[in-house]
């Protein structure tokens, strides 16, 4: 089921390959292509490498239609199923597969060396993706195994928090901080919204205020300025007064006010 979800992909394309028939090789010490009939390739066409998971297909088919002529899958590279000859680097051995298992080796070589340098290239990067996927899921299957933590808080355990100056608990409500006798606290403003002036205070020495000059009498008995205050009266000026005391304080000013006119005169 795996293998059918898993898509072909193309890896290399070549269009122009050669195709020989090798003998059977003498010994151990490898293919040579000058063993081959270089001159007289069986077979030309087009070279096409395809994936498919992690298996990888050598395809060799026709230029025109694109029939396939041989395909050899290779499980792994370097290996037996594609080999490199000892006396060239543009000619390789390939095992060629059909459908009922059986196999054969023949020889395929390319006009172009960088031809053959992609050809080489295309295999080594597809096999070291498929060693680094085999280790990532060899990692993942060990973390599987391994046993899981419990970081979940167990039943009553509480922990601490440290914000600034304010340390709650979980699970506690936080206190609001206090001012110290040394900090300045603010009040909430009166009802309504109005700030009253406090009364200025009695405690200020009289000696602050400007000593009135002698006040004349005037022929009626009483003195001129006493008669300017009781005519020039300041209730009609429309003050209000918090204590008797600031009434005082106006009557005084007014006073000091009408002698100087006297002494001016």
């Amino acid at each position: 089921m795996a293998s059918e979800l898993e898509y072909e992909s193309v890896l290399c394309v070549k269009p122009d390959v050669s195709v020989y028939r090798i003998p059977p090789r003498a010994s151990n010490r490898g293919y040579r292509a000058s063993d081959w009939k270089l001159d007289q390739p069986d077979w030309t066409g087009r070279l096409r490498i395809t994936s498919k998971g992690k298996v990888a297909y050598i395809k060799l088919e026709d230029k025109v239609s694109g029939e396939l002529f041989a395909q050899a899958p290779v499980e792994q590279y370097p290996g037996i199923a594609v080999e490199t000859v000892t006396d060239s680097s543009r000619y390789f051995v390939i095992r060629i597969q059909d459908g009922t298992g059986r196999s054969a080796f023949i020889g395929i070589g390319f006009s172009d060396r960088g031809d053959a340098f992609d050809f080489n290239v295309s295999l080594q990067d597809h096999f070291k993706w498929v060693k680094q996927e085999s280790e990532i899921s060899k990692e993942s299957q060990e973390m599987d195994s391994r046993p899981k933590l419990d970081l979940g808080f167990k039943e009553g355990q509480t922990i601490k928090l440290s914000i600034g100056n304010i340390t709650t608990k979980k699970g506690g409500a936080s206190k609001p901080k206090t001012a110290g006798t040394g900090g300045l606290s603010l009040l909430p403003p009166p009802p309504g919204g109005k700030v009253t002036v406090p009364p200025p205070s009695s405690s200020v020495a009289i000696s602050n205020h400007v000593t009135p000059p002698p006040i004349p009498k005037s022929s009626h008995g009483g003195s001129d300025a006493g008669m300017l205050m009781e005519s020039c009266s300041i209730e009609p000026l429309g003050l209000t007064f918090a204590t008797q005391h600031d009434s005082l304080e106006i009557h005084q000013i007014v006073l000091i006010y009408i002698s100087s006119l006297f002494i001016a005169e």
